[in-house]
This record gives structure tokens, C-alpha cells and sequence, in this order.
């Protein structure tokens, strides 16, 4: 039995960011109006009312979209040379798809299949790459292909090459559910702003590895998790979602793990739902979240 839920043929999305100006918002509300869609929400965001940068989210349904969705972005690119903006049109109907790279730690993995298959997030996954095949019969059950990438007995580079031919036109995004490798500047420019990783601490606090060992060092009351985009820079991209657990002097630095597993879970969770449903614009190394 299906229990996906319906699709709505005629919703779509517009993300729009653009510098501050007088009449942006009228301009694509009218334009909208002139195909008589139906604004659902409307979220927007100006850094400075003045001189700032403006940001804009608009969920609407039009009964012509299957039709008319070309050429309003036809229209939506004209308005782009009077009104300097960077735009991006979506539909409702039109599933995003999702890789997963993942290393031996499975929980995040787990979370993001079962949320998958229960129709919490709304994405296909086309694929699993690991590299290491320890997650094999996991993903496989759940009917999707698992590649085993290993580092053993190739160099990165020649991994990465690999990665890159079964992605390439396949997916939409990669998530890095705690995928213990550090992907290449090279690799990094085929998917912008389009690889989502679970950080095991609350950034910028404890960069890099072994973060639950020096928090149990320091004694931290909190501990937590970030899900943000990969850049060049080493767990410095635009953060998406944070949250944090209180813990005590009870705790082991494994107790800290087991804890910790629980907060990356939601946290990537919750960035990826965002991510999907084109919730999230990315302003220089930060992110406009419309939630």
C-alpha cells in the first residue's frame, strides 16, 4: 500500500535574494498576479531596510504551472535584469534526490532511511556511498543501491573520480552522514552549496576531530551538533541547524557519544527537511533559514 502523500501538481516555490530596492516586492508579486497564482506564504528578510541585502520566499499555487512553469521563468529572468537577483524556481511535485556518504558510524544513516521510508522527509535516495562496506545489508534492505568506495586500495582522487561518475546527474544533494573523509576543493565545485555535513560538536567550538574527547576534557554542561554546508574551509561553511543537550560531571566522554548521537541525528534531520523544501538561502557564509 502507498501512504506517500499527495503531491500538488500546481504549488511551487520562489527564492529570491537580491539588494534592497523599492517595488522588488511589488514587482514579483505582480508579476505572480499575472498568472493568477495564489500566494500561500510569504516570508522575506532585508539585512538593512536601506542599503542592505533582501531576501524572499514565496509558496504559491498556480493552476497552469505544469504549462506556464518555462516561461514564467522566462519572465522571472527578465525581472532579474532590472532588479540585480539571484532567483531559484521550484516544484512541489519534483522530488529532490538525495546521496548519502557514510563511513562505519551508522546512526545518522539510519535516521534519514527510516524518515525517508516514513515520508517525514520527502526525498528520494538514489544511492549510498561509503567507504567502508559495513553498512551494505542496512541500506540494501531498504531497496536502495550501496557503493563501496574503498580508500584502502586507491588514493582519494582516484575515489573521489569514482564518486563523481555515479553522481553525476543523479542527484540533486549529498548529505555526509558522519562520513569520516575530508572531500576534495575539486570535488566540493561540482555540488555547490549542495553537501550537507553533521558536524559532532557545536560549532565553531571544538573544530575537527575527537570533539566529545577535549569536551570531556573541559568539562563542557553542553554539547551538540551543527549541520551545515561544505566548503574549502574545514567545518566553516554556512551553518543551517544547531541545537544543544545539557549534560554533567556524571557523564564519560562516552555517555557524551551516546548523547551527542541523538542531537546529530535531529540536527541533520531537520537541515536536510529545510534544504528540501527550499527553506534555506545561503548569503556569503551564512544562511537566510525562512522555518
Amino acid at each position: 500500500m502507498n501512504h506517500e502523500p499527495a503531491k500538488n501538481e500546481n504549488r511551487a516555490v520562489l527564492l529570491i535574494s537580491c539588494p534592497e530596492r523599492l517595488g522588488i516586492i511589488s514587482a514579483v508579486s505582480n508579476l505572480l498576479l499575472s498568472y493568477k497564482a495564489n500566494i500561500v506564504q510569504f516570508d522575506q528578510h532585508t539585512t538593512d531596510p536601506r542599503d542592505g541585502m533582501f531576501f524572499m520566499r514565496i509558496l504559491f499555487d498556480l493552476d497552469s504551472l505544469p504549462t506556464a512553469f518555462s516561461q514564467l521563468e522566462q519572465d522571472l529572468a527578465k525581472m532579474a535584469e532590472d532588479y540585480p537577483m539571484d532567483w531559484r524556481l521550484s516544484k512541489e511535485s519534483q522530488r529532490k534526490r538525495m546521496a548519502i556518504f557514510v563511513s562505519k558510524m551508522d546512526h545518522c544513516l539510519v535516521e534519514l532511511l527510516w524518515r525517508v521510508k516514513s515520508q517525514e522527509i520527502l526525498v528520494d535516495i538514489p544511492m549510498v556511498i561509503s567507504n567502508h562496506p559495513d553498512a551494505k545489508e542496512t541500506v540494501e534492505a531498504y531497496g536502495i543501491p550501496f557503493h563501496h568506495i574503498s580508500l584502502a586500495t586507491q588514493s582519494k582522487e582516484e575515489a573521489e573520480r569514482k564518486a563523481l561518475e555515479l553522481l553525476q546527474g543523479n542527484v540533486d544533494f549529498i548529505v555526509l552522514a558522519r562520513y569520516m573523509q575530508i572531500l576534495s576543493p575539486r570535488f566540493i565545485t561540482h555540488f555547490p552549496n549542495q553537501i550537507i555535513n553533521i558536524h559532532h560538536s557545536f560549532l565553531p567550538a571544538f573544530i575537527g576531530a575527537n570533539p566529545y574527547k577535549r569536551a570531556f576534557m573541559r568539562g563542557v554542561k553542553l554539547i551538540g551538533a551543527t549541520a551545515h554546508y561544505v566548503t574549502n574551509d574545514l567545518d566553516e561553511g554556512p551553518i543551517i541547524e544547531q541545537d544543544v543537550i545539557r549534560v554533567n560531571h556524571r557523564y564519560t566522554e562516552e555517555d557524551l557519544k551516546v548523547a551527542g548521537r541523538h542531537v546529530e541525528r535531529n540536527v541533520l534531520a531537520q537541515a536536510i527537511s529545510w534544504h528540501v523544501e527550499d527553506k534555506v538561502i545561503v548569503y556569503g557564509n551564512k544562511t537566510i533559514v525562512f522555518a
